[in-house]
């Protein structure tokens, strides 16, 4: 069974075309984020998958053809997000340079039934693009993809359970105080997700306990992510989605599989490619909507994943850092530097909309709109923070 291709270190699986797309990340730490986020584009052939990619990726290679496996390694480019709070809190602090927060797409080859190698669906038509399965069957495309998923983890566990079985589970995972409690404990979550996976259900519907998730974090269990569908639809079905009867099937299988959907044209997308910046949003709203599909699914995906952006902003540069949501002040400033969250003493913050208001950092701070947070702070969506510390 070939895995390798599934990047098995991203935060969340995403369906495309409707097309798949596939992102998951491992942290170093609670309070560690990278400020790049990682996403595998995955899917069944000529569902839009590389379309999408070459469309919404800087300096994508992928081959978007009329072929199946065409796009035969993973490609992977690198796209900002797009956040115009950034260039407005840079054009107050007459910034320098502005540095968004950036997500790396991996196009990872057309999947097939036994590949085992990624994910896509389709819900769109056209007789000049032949589906994979001769038909267009949203919810056909989505078991399959499932089930390779499924099988992908099926193989990792039995692995895991046989070098558990002989006493050869000498990875790191076992080195940093491996214990009897702590085997255990893997081997009931091993047996519990095992069974899930032999009944067609994602590793993520099983109930664990805090050690029994702990135990199996390093096996990167795919179906333990949450999975965004992407909608691939015609450029008529933009503006109203809810028209078309493959977007409503994968509405419900969503909601069923308690995931995300995002409706896309990924021809809309490529067409946006070809034309100056000022003139993208006139034909978007040609179209009937007021957000390209990219925006809209980091947007999701953010949200899917509980992300928020706080930003920093001064006259060297404006920079936007993407954090969990929950987060401290002092984890938020590790995210910057793990000094920032070691000597962290206060975390002088203001709203964006305060910020925005007053014009400056310095009028925030007359206008008493800056606020001194010390290490119990939540951080807050769009907070334009300034932390102090002592190392």
């Amino acid at each position: 069974m070939e895995s390798s291709l599934f990047t098995r270190n991203a935060n969340l699986i995403g369906v495309l075309g409707i097309t798949t797309t596939s992102s998951r990340r491992r942290f170093s730490s609670a309070s560690k984020i990278s400020m790049s986020l990682r996403a595998g584009i995955v899917g069944l052939p000529n569902v839009g998958k590389s379309t999408l990619f070459n469309a919404v990726v800087e300096n994508g290679k992928a081959q978007a053809a009329n072929f199946p496996f065409c796009t035969i390694e993973p490609n992977v480019g690198i796209v900002a997000v797009p956040d115009p709070r950034l260039h407005v809190l840079s054009g107050l602090s007459k910034s320098q340079k502005a540095v968004p927060a950036s997500v790396e797409f991996v196009d990872i080859a057309g999947l097939v039934k036994g590949a085992s190698q990624g994910e896509v669906v389709r819900c769109f038509e056209d007789n000049d693009i032949v589906h994979v399965n001769g038909k267009v069957d949203p919810k056909s495309d989505v078991d399959v993809i499932n089930l390779e998923l499924v099988f992908s983890d099926l193989d990792q566990i039995e692995k895991r359970m046989e070098k558990l079985k002989k006493g050869k589970a000498k990875d790191s995972q076992s080195k940093l105080k491996h214990s009897l409690f702590k085997e255990d404990a893997e081997k009931a979550a091993l047996e519990k997700i095992q069974q899930a996976l032999m009944d067609g259900k994602p590793a993520r519907s099983v109930t664990l306990n805090d050690f029994e998730r702990d135990s199996i974090k390093h096996l990167c269990l795919l179906t333990m992510k949450p999975i965004i569908y992407v909608a691939n639809v015609a450029e008529s079905d933009l503006a109203d989605p809810g028209s078309n009867p493959h977007v409503n099937e994968v509405i419900n299988l969503a909601s069923d599989l308690q995931s995300g959907i995002v409706t896309i044209s990924a021809q809309v997308e490529a067409e946006l490619t070809e034309l100056p910046s000022e003139e993208r949003v006139e034909y978007l709203a040609s179209l009937g909507v007021s957000e390209s599909g990219l925006g809209n699914l980091i947007r999701s995906t953010y949200s899917l994943l509980g992300l928020r952006t706080y930003f920093t902003s001064g006259e060297k540069e404006t920079k936007a850092w993407t954090i969990r949501a929950g987060m401290t002040a002092p984890q938020a400033a590790g995210v910057i530097h793990s000094d920032f969250e070691k000597g962290f003493i206060r975390a002088e913050t203001v709203a964006y909309d305060d910020f925005v208001a007053a014009g400056s950092l310095a009028a925030a701070r007359e206008k008493g709109l800056l606020r001194s947070e010390g290490k119990d702070y939540i951080v807050q969506e769009g907070d334009v923070m300034l932390f102090r510390f002592n190392v």
